[in-house]
């Protein structure tokens, strides 16, 4: 990766990240119509439900992107963290593929962290009480939940020693990956046997999102399905077998589901899965 490249992803990764998450919706939402798996949904209005959390989530990630500078900057200038230590930094292509796989492993450790932990569960089982799984499900996340995930990211950019352009890149394919995981469509069974060895696929991502144990707590892998693989939280199922939301929500009629009731989720008495 040459010099050019790295500086450009560095002034221009916010934007960046906006036209592909502005694209990439767009596309996803006309794939759906065309090719989705679930047509029995009213898709607008689930939309509209979900979408509020844009607003919401606004102002911590606002905040906490100010504190992210500021940590790249004392780690740079401190030289402090895994990739200095073992001076991978003088290598942009190794640095890159380091970053990348430092910053999975801790989007992992968060995930398998907001399922096991009552109180970081009951922030995460909002994103988790949709019913319907479709691309508007990535803006489902609590406020709560996105200060939690962009401290723990926080922390794993600190400890890593991630230089400010490869984060900005790997946000940029997370963007994708992550999209791409929630969309309302389900590849091949070859073809997902294929890219899904190595990466997150929906069809990999909709046993996530299946509505009870053990299969709530398998695929926590953010971009990487290896990280499953290796620690035993694997699982495939077939298509038919999906049904979506968590036990304790299934059964909610999705007629008087609004921002309002999702929002308070995590402040009634917790919930077990």
């Amino acid at each position: 990766m040459n010099q050019p490249f790295q500086v450009y992803i560095s002034s221009h990764g916010d934007l960046i990240q906006l036209v592909l998450f502005t694209g990439l919706f767009f596309i996803s939402w006309n794939i759906e119509n065309l090719y989705g798996v679930l047509f029995t949904y009213k898709k607008w209005r689930h939309a509209f439900v979900n979408a509020p959390f844009i607003f919401t989530n606004f102002p911590g990630m606002l905040l906490l992107g100010v504190a992210f500078v500021e940590v790249i900057k004392w780690t740079s200038i401190h030289r402090f963290g895994l990739i200095y230590y073992f001076h991978i930094d003088k290598y942009p292509m190794l640095l890159f593929l380091s970053t990348f796989i430092l910053l999975d492993f801790g989007e992992y450790i968060y995930h398998v962290l907001m399922h096991k932990v009552s109180t970081l569960w009951r922030f995460h089982l909002v994103h988790h009480s949709d019913n319907t799984v479709d691309i508007s499900t990535t803006l489902r996340e609590h406020p709560g939940e996105n200060i939690i995930r962009l401290s723990f990211t926080l922390l794993w950019v600190f400890l890593s020693g991630a230089v400010f352009w490869a984060l900005l890149l790997r946000q940029i394919i997370q963007v994708f990956t992550t999209m791409f995981a929630h969309i309302n469509y389900r590849l091949p069974e070859k073809l997902d046997n294929i890219i899904g060895f190595v990466f997150i696929t929906p069809n990999l991502h909709q046993v996530h999102h299946i509505y009870q144990q053990p299969y709530t707590d398998c695929i926590d892998g953010d971009v990487l399905s290896i990280l499953d693989r290796f620690f035993g939280t694997f699982k495939k199922l077939r298509s038919e077998d999906v049904i979506f939301g968590i036990d304790s929500h299934i059964n909610k009629n999705e007629k008087n589901e609004n921002f309002k009731t999702i929002f308070k989720i995590p402040f009634k008495k917790v919930t077990t899965k």
